[in-house]
């Protein structure tokens, strides 16, 4: 490892100043955004293209940081707002229109309001702002929730609003994801509504991917880096099959000696809270998660499987219970109770924030147990999921 001065631009969610290579791509998104005062009619979104690690979500939230700096410019777009939203880990409509409000009403929970009346809540909200807004919708794939609705609000506000208010603030939409994702979302837009042409990102050849690795690494280290730390992270990032998030998750690897977790989804919420999780187990909560959020007894067959892979015993199934309990507390995942199973109800765990996400950092030895076995081998293969914040901790 090495000593990191800046660590919280190894995040995922670190936005850097400059997009190297991608400069021109940001232009073109805020040229088709035309703010503050577009030529053409509204609606005024844009999709921004391209492969996973191509810098889609970097151009997205950088031209939407542009309109905000020309919105605030102009007399009355002071208060100017931004709402960007990975949809990736929303559990459909319902969970992006959610997720939207709560950026505007932190303490709202959603459970047990139907999508219009979430969408409802957050059209009157920013009506009575009166001030314009820049939503992103960010990492759209092919197994992304269904966007039609919330554009759909936004598109026609007077259905949702109450009576006696109409219309909203101007506001602008950047949508960034993947080919397939994006042209799902197509086929599915209301009327008045049109995506394409899309902005298309290709991906990175192997020298901008080092220069966005060099920048990082100083960025983090106060410092230049090494040039073979620099090589090493691109040569594994390109075997891998490329891209900048790839390269970025094994630079904060290199850096910070955390291992990178399997699958996707919410930054947590406490910041000051680290607790042990075994690495098959947050692989086995991975890959249960692809489609609708998986029942626990899903996560136990994973779970299972990877533990005799590496050769060790699967976990009893209350301490497994327990290790969900630890990640719902951090505000990774949630535990929903439904009907159905032999006792009339199943437990479905449902994620709130990408794993690839997590932040993770070896374990210290310790000298008690834990989960049933010696802690000198809990220590080498249970990484330290930490709840937020930089730099990595370990628990005491």
């Amino acid at each position: 490892m090495f000593p990191v001065a800046n660590p919280e631009v190894l995040s995922n969610d670190w936005l850097p100043p400059v997009p190297i290579a991608r400069e021109g791509d940001v232009l073109e998104v805020v040229r088709r955004l035309d703010p503050p005062a577009p030529v053409a009619p509204p609606p005024w979104i844009v999709a921004v293209e391209g492969g996973p690690g191509s810098g889609t979500s970097t151009v997205a939230r950088r031209a939407a940081r542009e309109v905000l700096e020309r919105l605030r410019r102009t007399p009355g777009g002071g208060g100017a707002r931004l709402l960007h939203l990975r949809v990736a880990g929303a559990r459909g409509p319902h969970g992006v229109a959610s997720s939207l409000l709560r950026l505007l009403d932190d303490g709202f929970d959603g459970r047990g309001f139907p999508v219009p009346e979430i969408l409802a809540g957050l059209l009157r909200r920013l009506r009575r702002a009166h001030e314009p807004f820049v939503v992103v919708l960010d990492d759209v794939a092919v197994g992304a929730p269904d966007l039609g609705p919330i554009l759909r609000a936004l598109v026609e506000p007077d259905r949702f609003l109450p009576e006696g208010e109409h219309g909203l603030p101007p506001w602008w939409t950047v949508v960034a994801g993947t080919p397939d994702g994006l042209e799902r979302l197509s086929r599915g837009l209301p009327s008045g509504v049109e995506l394409r042409p899309f902005v298309e990102l290709r991906g990175y050849p192997p020298a901008v991917l080092e220069a966005i690795v060099r920048d990082r690494a100083a960025r983090a280290l106060g410092r230049p880096p090494p040039p073979a730390l620099v090589a090493r992270t691109v040569e594994t990032a390109l075997e891998d099959g490329g891209g900048s998030r790839r390269a970025i998750d094994v630079l904060r690897r290199e850096l910070l000696g955390g291992g990178r977790a399997y699958g996707p989804g919410f930054l947590p919420r406490d910041g000051n809270t680290a607790i042990r999780i075994e690495p098959w187990v947050v692989d086995a909560i991975g890959r249960a998660s692809h489609g609708p959020p998986p029942r626990l007894g899903d996560v136990r067959r994973w779970e299972v499987e990877l533990a005799r892979r590496q050769g060790v015993e699967p976990l009893p199934t209350t301490t497994l219970w327990r290790r969900i309990v630890r990640l719902e507390q951090a505000g990774y995942l949630r535990r929903e109770i439904r009907t159905g199973g032999s006792g009339g109800t199943r437990s479905v765990v449902r994620l709130l924030m990408p794993i690839d996400e997590w932040v993770t950092a070896p374990c210290p030895p310790q000298t008690r147990r834990d989960g049933g076995r010696p802690a000198e081998a809990a220590a080498s293969t249970a990484p330290v999921v930490r709840a937020g914040g930089w730099p990595p901790v370990a628990a005491g």
